[in-house]
């Protein structure tokens, strides 16, 4: 634009050089009529106020509610930070006054309490792949959700897995899977190896469920010597083998059935848990039953190693 500017100014025909240059003679005149600088106007905003009202519409200023908020901390001590210091403006001064301008006041007082700084007493560790060569080195467990038609509610399985035997050494059937339940089934899994708190290197592997981040649990993984990994987020298959389990179970357990009572769902569940262990076919364990190829393995040197 500024090139075509200059030319006609020299005195060459602006129809020639506007078409010379593929300018519309409509966009050439509008940029040299409008002016050269154009000051942005910016909205101030709306001002601060100054002052509140109470509920019977008395006007209440700043420095006031400043004394008020200075009697709740000091005077009577209340260790409250500024949203519940606004519910007490509001219930015990009538104020009506919202928490943003209470934080502003406090703000300006230097009377906002500190961020609380959480401190996890049980570290996390989380998950990597590893080389198993072992029963009883790695164990993994998760939740299963399964129907019941009859009562339209749902039950729960919580399973745990031996990552190299396949073996599913513990579960838990109920209408309920708490935290409590969970570090039930990882006590019945410890006693089922027969294993010793202090001459051990078990390890289990689960996802960020609450019932695997409470502090039961990990105090039940602390009491049996067990160090619990917990998986990053968006990674389940650092847990395939027991989501791969679960799966099995869909297949040939759950959707089978049409449950009526939560009987029928346990009985159906618990056979088919007697049945994956003893009978059912782990082409990975060379065609044989996790059980069988468990015990025939126990005190024997084992074979393969596994990346889990």
């Amino acid at each position: 634009m500024s090139l075509a500017k200059r030319w006609i100014e020299q005195g060459h025909p602006a129809v020639l050089v506007l078409n010379f240059v593929g300018i519309q003679p409509s966009t050439y005149y509008y940029s040299i009529s409008k002016p050269e600088t154009h000051e942005r106007k910016t909205s101030p905003g709306r001002p601060v106020s100054e002052y509140s009202f109470t509920r019977l519409g008395a006007k209440i200023s700043d420095e006031q509610i400043k004394e008020f908020l200075m009697e709740h901390v000091t005077g009577d001590g209340y260790p409250y930070g500024y949203k519940k210091l606004t519910v007490a403006l509001q219930e015990e001064n009538s104020l009506i006054i919202n928490h943003k301008k209470v934080y502003r006041l406090c703000k300006e007082l230097n009377i906002l309490r500190p961020q609380r700084q959480i401190k996890v007493k049980h570290p996390r560790k989380l998950a990597n792949r590893r080389i198993i060569s072992a029963s009883n080195e790695l164990w993994q467990m998760d939740l299963k959700y399964g129907y019941i038609a009859g009562t339209d509610r749902f039950f729960f399985i919580v399973s745990i897995i031996d990552v190299y035997d396949r073996n599913i050494i513990a579960f838990h059937i109920g209408l309920t899977a708490t935290a409590v339940d969970a570090s039930r089934v990882l006590k019945e899994a410890f006693l089922a190896r027969g294993l010793n708190p202090d001459s051990h290197n078990v390890s289990v592997r689960t996802d960020n469920g609450p019932q695997f981040v409470s502090k039961k649990f990990q105090e039940a993984c602390e009491r049996l010597g067990i160090v619990h990994e917990r998986i990053p987020n968006n990674t389940p298959n650092l847990t395939a083998f027991i989501e791969s389990f679960h799966a099995l179970l869909e297949g040939e357990c759950l959707i089978r059935y049409e449950f009526e009572i939560y009987a029928e769902a346990y009985k159906a569940v618990s056979e088919y848990m007697n049945y994956y262990n003893n009978r059912r076919r782990h082409g990975s364990l060379g065609n044989i039953a996790p059980a069988k190829y468990y015990w025939e393995n126990i005190n024997q040197p084992y074979g393969e190693e596994m990346l889990a």
